[in-house]
């Protein structure tokens, strides 16, 4: 396998994950960085050992060593940064939400595909090795038809009137805590059921209308120092949020999502209801997949690789007893888009050998979202998907 060298642009919260990831892989080479300033960027540089850092993302790209760039910028730089990075010919792995908007995601897709890079969304949860076995039993019918799915995703790290991140913020768009964690939940349940959600009703709360925003900066998830100074600042997104689904097979759905649930600190959780059997996994519990029958006894499936289907083994590099969890299905997902970078696959020639999320992906997700803000504005109605 060839080595790919790659780059990150934002080197918040997530980033540093992002490159942990593509580090383990073997054959990717991390060579640069860039920040919000040079310093900033600098500072980030030496604490993850990359050798080059950029005080904008233009320098970055305009490195002819970076041949892929991780995009972890905020969500209003998603559209600028991702343009620029497909202009100059860059491969473009993208965190989550891809855009503020569908019309802004729609753009980055067509961009993409008419320059012919490859281009990936971080949709990481569907790479779990038990998500993987799930989706397997469903395509294979051991659930039978499925009619009902529903679960949540429940974060308690803005819990209290001084927690406070960029997030909140209006350029951060429209929707927060759906934006955010719920694109998750909808586009692992459309991935392991192959199913399209086709309309929605939703209910937006904000339990905060106003935050006390810190005047100095502060990265996702830290709590307050105590010696802060603070600022008021309104907030217009939503702290929790209800939605019913309907999906384009006959499926009926709902889920929930909050950012404010005390306890629960990474609670993605879903359940799939067919004729003939139900499965559940719960996101902080990766390990175990609940399997629910009426005739017979409930059981549970524990990642072991010699226990999955060998179609998707690989995903498990592991040894039964020995867990596996977020990092590691985040490093599933760029394995796959890294080999396919390195062997030097077309998105276009080679459609049979896509194993990861794409601006495809990600504009479904922006239109989900973008339906779902858009019931709970107007009151809770029925609203229909628009792609």
């Amino acid at each position: 396998m060839r080595t790919v060298k790659t780059a990150l642009i934002g080197a918040g919260f997530v980033g540093p994950h992002h490159i942990e990831a593509a580090r383990r892989l073997g054959f990717v080479e991390v060579v640069a960085v860039a920040g919000s300033s040079q310093a900033s960027a600098e500072t980030k540089a030496s604490k993850l050992n990359i050798p080059k850092s950029y005080g904008n993302y233009e320098a970055l790209l305009d490195d002819p060593e970076v041949e892929v760039i991780h995009n972890c910028t905020p969500n209003e730089l998603h559209l600028p940064v991702t343009m620029a990075a497909i202009e100059r010919g860059k491969h473009v792995i993208a965190d989550k939400p891809l855009a503020l908007n569908s019309a802004d995601a729609r753009t980055m897709l067509e961009a993409a595909r008419k320059k012919g890079i490859v281009h990936a969304v971080t949709f990481n949860y569907r790479y779990n090795p038990l998500m993987q076995q799930a989706r397997v039993m469903v395509g294979r019918g051991d659930l039978g038809q499925v009619h009902f799915v529903h679960g949540g995703y429940l974060q308690d790290w803005l819990l209290f009137p001084n927690d406070y991140n960029w997030r909140l913020e209006k350029e951060g768009g429209p929707s927060r805590c759906v934006a955010d964690i719920g694109s998750h939940w909808c586009d692992l349940i459309g991935y392991l059921t192959r199913s399209r959600i086709s309309e929605v009703l939703a209910e937006y709360t904000t339990v905060f209308p106003t935050r006390q925003r810190p005047k100095a900066s502060r990265e996702a998830f830290a709590q307050s120092s105590g010696s802060e100074e603070f600022e008021e600042y309104p907030v217009g997104t939503e702290d929790f949020a209800s939605v019913l689904l309907r999906f384009e097979n006959g499926m009926r759905g709902t889920f929930s999502v909050s950012q404010v649930s005390a306890g629960h600190k990474n609670g993605l959780e879903l359940e799939i209801n067919g004729r003939r059997a139900s499965i559940g996994w719960k996101q902080e519990r990766p390990n175990e997949l609940w399997i629910g029958r009426r005739n017979e006894p409930n059981g549970w499936l524990l990642k072991d690789p010699s226990l999955l289907d060998q179609s998707i083994r690989h995903y498990a590099a592991l040894p039964g007893g020995h867990g596996e969890a977020w990092a590691d299905a985040f490093r599933n997902l760029l394995r796959n888009v890294y080999s396919f970078i390195a062997e030097g696959h077309s998105m276009e020639a080679d459609k049979d050998k896509i194993e990861f999320p794409t601006f495809a992906d990600g504009f479904e997700s922006n239109c989900i979202v973008e339906a779902i803000t858009k019931s709970a504005r107007a009151g809770g109605v029925w609203t229909k998907v628009l792609r």
